[in-house]
């Protein structure tokens, strides 16, 4: 019997694949509230206090007569959708709303809200990309004895070796945002995800882009890397056969550097915990009285203190990054350092 040949890919083809060939985990359809808990499927205050951060955002624009909603990698549509559910009866005839996504359209979806794969241009609104770019793929190297080596994985079992050296553009990348200092040290090459965040900048007319994932910053890569696997609500290994979501955490400082180069002309970068704190998720407990003056009230309030504590919980989803640039308007208030 003849012996199976591995396939040995990059892990930036290898993740194209899985996520997003011809029956890929995304192009599938899969359900992200499946197989991972996010922040739009935790709780509908997210989408709640995006939208009052969405009516800041009109506010600065000056109430224009379209005002565009951009949900970009959109999955099964809830945050475009509730968001459009919150907006306030003045600010919701003018709401333009898009789905970026390539996966089917849910049938559930609001008839108005468009359903593209491809992002729409001359944006004047706001775009979000929640959880998006920590899905975009990209290569893995490794510090060797034998100098920087980009690894290879085989995508049917996960087993890696070092392949070639990397591009001038992978290590001009590695240089300025994440050095390796030592053998085993490994990074992930990011200029994907900085060129994909430059896009969305680049789409902006007038308006805000907000980015909310995963991340780490220049002080603090880890040492070995964030690729990890998730199917089923679990983690599991990152094997790129096309059965599980492949992930790996985002550089936003760099993401940040490649919006201004797209021509943002504010940013700021901070935590989800700090972001939702300031549009209003402060997880703080009703007051006893209310239990007896409104029992109903109380039960309300104190569930939305339960959701609020886990959206914001520096651990968990609080911890997540928030990089927000706006293409000629000022910062919201919101989220002004």
């Amino acid at each position: 019997m003849a012996a199976l040949v591995s396939e040995w890919l990059t892990w930036r083809t290898a993740m194209e694949r899985a996520l997003y060939g011809e029956d890929g985990f995304y192009r599938r359809g899969e359900r992200p509230a499946e197989h991972f808990r996010t922040s739009v499927h935790a709780s509908p205050r997210f989408a709640a206090a995006i939208a009052r951060l969405l009516v800041e955002v009109d506010a600065l624009l000056g109430h224009p007569g379209r005002l565009d909603v951009v949900d970009i990698g959109a999955g099964s549509g809830h945050l475009v959708s509730n968001i459009l559910a919150c907006a306030p009866p003045d600010l919701e005839p003018r709401l333009v709303l898009t789905a970026v996504e390539i996966a089917p359209r849910p049938a559930e979806i609001p008839a108005r809200i468009v359903w593209r794969p491809d992002l729409p241009t001359g944006i004047t609104g706001l775009a979000v990309a929640n959880e998006w770019l920590d899905n975009i793929p990209l290569d893995v190297v490794e510090r060797t004895p034998d100098g920087v080596r980009t690894v290879l994985v085989d995508p049917s079992t996960g087993t890696e070796r070092p392949g070639a050296a990397p591009s001038d553009e992978d290590r001009d990348w590695l240089e300025r945002w994440w050095p390796l200092h030592e053998p085993g040290d490994r990074a992930e090459i990011g200029h994907p995800r900085c060129a994909a965040w430059a896009a969305v900048v680049g789409r902006l007319s007038r308006g805000l882009a907000l980015a909310v994932d995963y991340s780490h910053s220049r002080e603090s890569r880890p040492v070995y890397g964030t690729l990890s696997g998730y199917r089923d609500g679990s983690t599991v290994p990152a094997v790129p056969d096309g059965s599980c979501d492949v992930t790996a955490h985002v550089a936003l400082d760099a993401c940040t550097s490649a919006g201004e180069r797209a021509g943002a002309t504010s940013s700021v970068l901070t935590t989800q915990r700090e972001a939702l704190r300031a549009l209003g998720l402060s997880g703080a407990r009703p007051p006893l009285d209310l239990a007896h003056r409104d029992p109903r009230g109380y039960v309300a309030a104190l569930c939305h203190a339960g959701e609020d504590a886990e959206l914001t919980d520096p651990a968990g989803l609080g911890g997540f990054g928030w990089l927000a640039q706006t293409v000629n308007i000022p910062l919201p208030t919101a989220l002004t350092p």
